[in-house]
């Protein structure tokens, strides 16, 4: 908006004209022409227009899909840059830029009708920023759903379940701080629409990962109204985040758009430009696919680029986020032949911008074409999402894993993938699971998906689950299964919480939350996969677990390394040394694991040391933590001489009276149940 009107601008390079159509509450229209710059850019100022007001496009230009133009101003268009979406598609409307007969044929029937619409809103201030930023080493990541984790939270009141505002209910917030969150990655909230093979099935999309407006809260998350009143709701939601001391990270999805391929509904960017917005094979009339949605953004576009880049600058000076997800993020990294490029200008403007430079970037190192996993390629600045990690300690807990070389690796911070180029220990994003996947329970109550719901047949989602059922397939009453379960569980929370790098905990795992075995869930929004607040009593050992590992890595630097450790000896004010290292791996009979210790293909247990000290006052922090995944007990010699006098146990995944609860002397024998994780202060 600027003085008594608001100023309307569009990037369309090859089209011919294109019309500004103002449409009215009953979806009357009053059109005017746009003038085109020298850089491909259409604009006009209309007085008296102001906050509210719902438009559209309407692009003219050549039908010429075999040089990649599908202009049709028969269908009227969202604006890439509106700052807030009203109203939905019509799919059985007239959303197809082409007849029902050919994909290469225009219909011209006007779409005005059944397709949503842009808004205008008006200024506003940007949200409370964080009081003290954390350095990613410090930050606990939790992807939530917006309107899944509060839909049936019984604190929140009713018409604000399910909304922005029920995220920053303060019975919300409060948990996650009490929790030790200190940063929501929230599954996208771009504005974004349901596939029409979906709707047929009478679903919708959940996850959001199908984005039709970039700088658009998605409407359907504010609890008021859809002109506007997101864009005011989602900053209230950020300021309370922020007031409570977390950052939010958003989860963006730059890769492809809810338009699908050619053949799906035209309803923005492939109407202002087929061939300037999505990638297309060598012959110009289909879409070349590397995220296996039906299109692929094409970001080697200047004006492409440029959008994503606004769009981002937009989310973190006007909306008060503190930091980007980036969903298949490879895809953004292909250059104009499709081929991959870690010297893309994607990165180079993230890398050199005064504001996306300064925020928190993690990316999904992989998407689905030629060459497309980069997992460890990303260098700095970056943090990635570590698959390694998650089908590592999957694998480890259910007993498929043969020694523990790997889980050193891991517990480690993944050096073997990301020690190179002066890389911080940061760059290994850790999980078990995410949005895409079993539940944490489920990993430990399903050996098999149960997707039925989804009306694939059970053929979609990922058959590479590595789950253990613990004996029995879904829920059962006996009570030794649903010991394991819970051991099972904590076993693997242990294990990401304590791992060096950034943990990522997934909504509602903590609180034993379960779809059904259902692992590709991003068409359920439903109790399948909305959070169960009724779990807290049945799982509040989990629960509680949770809570006390991440008080620890809060309270103990040790556990927040900024840098990779490759066990050197840690010395006094004087430069001596003390004899310990910040690193240590121990194998609990003979002292520091050996090169036929590491080799031993049955060995199950590792204790793993690590250590910081004060040279002035010749303190530190000192921890040695036990990790057994055999079936039986263990019994393990604590190590003694500088590295100890004593040890107490903080933590572990037993149950009560299984460990000592007094300090127990250095080199004296310790009994380990199967299958635990104990974490012990050294003295």
């Amino acid at each position: 908006m600027r003085g008594n009107g608001t100023t309307f601008g569009l990037w369309a390079p090859r089209a011919t004209r294109v019309e500004l159509a103002l449409v009215a509450a009953d979806r009357s229209q009053y059109n005017v022409d746009m003038t085109r710059s020298t850089d491909g850019v259409w604009s006009v100022h209309v007085p008296g227009v102001g906050p509210e007001q719902r438009y559209g496009f309407r692009v003219h230009g050549d039908w010429d899909p075999e040089k990649g133009k599908r202009f049709n101003p028969a269908k009227l268009l969202l604006d890439p840059y509106a700052r807030a979406i009203t109203g939905g598609v019509d799919y059985s409307g007239p959303i197809l830029d082409h007849t029902a007969e050919s994909d290469y044929l225009p219909d011209l029937t006007d779409s005005f009708r059944a397709v949503p619409l842009s808004v205008v809103v008006a200024d506003s201030p940007a949200p409370t920023p964080i009081a003290e930023p954390r350095p990613l080493a410090d930050t606990v990541l939790y992807e939530l759903h917006v309107k899944g984790y509060t839909q049936l939270h019984p604190a929140v009141p009713e018409h604000l379940r399910g909304t922005y505002a029920g995220l920053a209910y303060p019975a919300v917030t409060q948990h996650l701080v009490n929790l030790g969150v200190t940063a929501v990655e929230l599954l996208p909230v771009h504005h974004f629409v349901s596939e029409p093979f979906l709707i047929g099935r009478g679903l919708s999309n959940y996850w959001g990962y199908n984005t039709l407006g970039f700088f658009a809260p998605h409407a359907a998350y504010c609890s008021v109204g859809t002109t506007g009143d997101q864009v005011r709701e989602f900053k209230e939601m950020v300021s309370a985040l922020h007031e409570a001391g977390i950052e939010v990270i958003l989860d963006v999805v730059y890769n492809h758009t809810g338009e699908g391929g050619h053949e799906g509904p035209t309803l923005a960017f492939r109407g202002i430009d087929h061939q300037g917005y999505y990638r297309l094979t060598d012959d110009l009339r289909n879409d070349y696919d590397v995220t296996g949605c039906g299109n692929s953004v094409d970001t080697s576009m200047p004006g492409v680029l440029r959008m994503v880049v606004d769009s981002l600058r937009y989310w973190v000076t006007e909306m008060g986020v503190d930091g980007f997800r980036f969903d298949l993020v490879t895809t953004l990294l292909r250059d104009e032949q499709h081929h991959v490029d870690q010297n893309h200008p994607f990165k180079q403007a993230l890398r050199e911008d005064p504001v996306l430079s300064k925020v928190k970037i993690i990316a999904e190192p992989w998407d689905m074409g030629p060459y497309g996993y980069q997992v460890g390629a990303f260098g700095n600045g970056w943090s990635e999402w570590n698959d390694r990690f998650r089908g590592f300690t999957r694998d480890f807990w259910r007993g498929n894993i043969g020694g523990v070389q790997e889980l050193g690796q891991r517990l480690s911070g993944s050096p073997d993938i990301f020690d190179h180029d002066r890389r911080p220990i940061s760059s290994s994003v850790n999980f078990v699971t995410a949005h895409d996947g079993f539940t944490l329970r489920d990993l430990v109550t399903y050996d098999v998906k149960h997707n039925a719901a989804n009306g694939e047949s059970n053929r979609d989602g990922s058959d590479d689950n590595r789950s253990w059922n613990c004996g029995y397939e879904g829920e059962t009453d006996d009570p030794e299964i649903k010991a394991l379960r819970h051991r099972q569980t904590k076993n693997m929370m242990a294990t990401l919480v304590l791992a060096s790098g950034v943990p990522m905990i997934t909504a509602g795992d903590e609180l034993g939350r379960t779809q059904g075995g259902n692992n590709n869930a991003y068409c359920q929004d439903s109790p399948i996969s909305w959070v169960h607040w009724d779990t807290q009593e049945e799982w509040h050992d989990l629960t509680t677990l949770t809570r006390a590992l991440l008080t620890l890595r809060t309270d103990c630097a040790v556990f927040r390394p900024r840098k990779f450790r490759h066990g050197e000896e840690l010395v006094d004010a004087e430069g001596d040394g003390l004899g310990r290292k910040d690193l240590a791996w121990f194998n609990g009979y003979s002292g520091e694991m050996t090169g036929d210790d590491w080799a031993d293909g049955g060995r199950r247990t590792l204790g793993m040391y690590v250590a910081t000290s004060d040279p002035d006052t010749e303190q530190g922090d000192a921890f040695c933590v036990w990790v057994h995944a055999g079936v039986d007990p263990v019994d393990v010699r604590l190590p003694g001489g500088f590295w100890a006098d004593k040890y107490t146990v903080l933590a572990h995944t037993g149950n009560d009276g299984e460990l000592p609860t007094e300090p127990v002397a250095a080199e004296s024998t310790l009994t380990i149940p199967g299958r635990t994780v104990v974490v012990m202060r050294a003295q």
